[in-house]
């Protein structure tokens, strides 16, 4: 890992992001990416070039502003003696964010997540579900303040079908590059229950394909998948929760049954998705 993208608006979210990414460029010798999308009148911007502004007075003091804002971003603690980088641009957020990690070559999209609680309200319905949904980088979603971010469990919750085959090898590699255990999950509810035979087997034959250093399989039985996750994470003190999505339904198919609204109030551990 190379480059990590960290889009910031300098809220106390995009502070909890900059410290994981922090943790992860200090074990990976990563370059951190500070991106923010300036939201300025449109008069100021030149129709022809949305990177050009125009405007005299007015743009120098909102390039000034935002400029002072990252010099003050960049002196916080968990930065030092890593290499960081400022970008501004004028775009949407979410389409900036898939823009600038192309462009860069971006290995890890770091994203702080603002307001929601449960699993699918933070990663469905935001920019952050946009930007899940059209990157091919995978994206880690911090949600809570973290200290010292360590990755020494990370659980992979899918169903385990040929279409998860494709995407698994990024997982592992992201692991790898902590020395992580892998905990593969596979959460059966009464919607859609299967034996634990079954269950084996389709496991079995996933894994059979890839090269596993640490791992472990569980089957959990709950209420529903968001909810055995969110309870297996807890019960085995999980750092990361990782997820396969989808290009066009991003994670509607996986979170398709009802979220409770106590689960919903419940912490959330960061989440790493890796599009199929």
């Amino acid at each position: 890992m190379k480059t990590i993208l960290v889009p910031i608006d300098f809220s106390e979210e995009a502070k909890n992001a900059c410290k994981a990414a922090a943790s992860i460029a200090k074990t990976t010798g990563s370059e951190i990416i500070l991106l923010h999308m300036l939201d300025i009148p449109s008069d100021t911007i030149d129709p022809v070039d949305s990177s050009a502004m125009k405007g005299g007075a007015q743009t120098i003091f909102f390039m000034k502003s935002i400029h002072k804002r990252f010099e003050e971003y960049k002196k916080f603690d968990f930065f030092k003696g890593l290499k960081i980088t400022d970008k501004v641009i004028f775009h949407k957020a979410f389409q900036g964010v898939i823009e600038e990690s192309k462009k860069h070559l971006v290995d890890l999209i770091v994203m702080g997540s603002q307001g929601a609680t449960g699993l699918k309200e933070m990663l469905v319905g935001s920019n952050t579900e946009k930007v899940v949904r059209k990157s091919d980088i995978p994206v880690l979603v911090i949600k809570q303040p973290v200290n010292d971010f360590a990755i020494n469990d990370i659980i992979f919750a899918s169903d385990f079908n040929a279409e998860s085959q494709n995407s698994f090898q990024r997982v592992i590699n992201f692991a790898n590059l902590f020395n992580a255990t892998i905990h593969l999950l596979f959460v059966n509810t009464a919607h859609r229950f299967e034996t634990s035979k079954n269950i084996r087997k389709k496991l079995d034959k996933f894994t059979r394909e890839f090269e596993l250093k640490s791992h472990t399989v569980n089957i959990y039985n709950d209420i529903t998948i968001e909810e055995g996750i969110l309870n297996f994470g807890k019960e085995i003190d999980a750092d990361v929760i990782a997820i396969n999505t989808h290009g066009r339904s991003g994670l509607s198919q996986l979170f398709s049954e009802s979220i409770s609204t106590e689960l919903a109030n419940h912490a959330l551990r960061p989440v790493i998705t890796f599009k199929i």
